[in-house]
């Protein structure tokens, strides 16, 4: 089985929303046992807290089921525990490299590098746009899930 754990700063928008559209597509291929997916925050700021209710909103208008979640940090353990380390802006690929000693198995990874782009996945607790992010989200995803 193979692990993935997605990240962002502070695991109440991005990554949970990832966490969730990337089930959904596993499912929706049957390939939902080949796979164990989570997600983690490189910050302290939001431990413990549910989803963003923008983030809520937005799975729910395209139909993804989620759960109710707490948030949590990354731990030292998280870099042997899985397989792909995914983050949704090149701050976060910065703090999980300091983590997990500058990513020596080449784990940690820019999700939209997944779909030939050099560029962030912008984070909805600024810009307000969960619409914008879920696109991106869908587009990092899909090709990440045909090239793993």
């Amino acid at each position: 089985m193979k692990k993935i754990l997605f990240v962002c700063h502070g695991n109440i928008c991005r990554s949970p929303m990832a966490e969730f559209i990337c089930r959904k597509l596993l499912k929706d291929a049957g390939r939902e046992n080949e796979f164990h997916v989570e997600s983690a925050a490189t910050s302290t700021e939001e431990i413990g807290n549910d989803m963003h209710p923008g983030a809520k909103a937005e799975l729910s208008k395209n139909g993804i089921p989620f759960e109710k979640r707490r948030a949590r940090r990354i731990t030292e353990d998280d870099y042997k525990n899985y397989d792909y380390l995914i983050g949704m802006d090149v701050e976060n690929l910065y703090y999980m490299q300091r983590k997990w000693n500058k990513d020596p198995d080449d784990k940690v990874k820019l999700l939209l590098s997944y779909a030939g782009k050099d560029r962030d996945i912008a984070d909805p607790w600024y810009t307000g746009n969960f619409s914008e992010t879920y696109a991106d989200l869908v587009e990092g995803l899909t090709q990440m899930l045909e090239k793993i």
